[in-house]
């Protein structure tokens, strides 16, 4: 699992989890399916934000974190 998200990008993945997180937490602004669903996306934002690797990248062969992928010249 080579690493394929920036700092940037993991600052703002975090930043915004903790966001809905929060809003989660408090429960007045989402409740219900939402909240949940949201709830769980905040999660796999952090995680993939700690470990700096997103599946979904890899899939597409995005790169956020300056290195070229492999074939590609840059």
């Amino acid at each position: 699992m080579k690493k394929n998200i920036g700092i940037l990008d993991r600052i703002i993945r975090i930043i915004f989890a903790v966001l809905i997180l929060e809003l989660f937490r408090t429960g007045r602004v989402l409740n219900g399916v939402l909240a949940l669903f949201l709830g769980v996306l905040a999660l796999l934002l952090i995680i993939t934000g700690l470990i700096a690797y997103c599946p979904l990248y890899s899939l597409f062969n995005i790169l956020t974190n300056g290195k070229a992928a492999p074939g590609e010249k840059r």
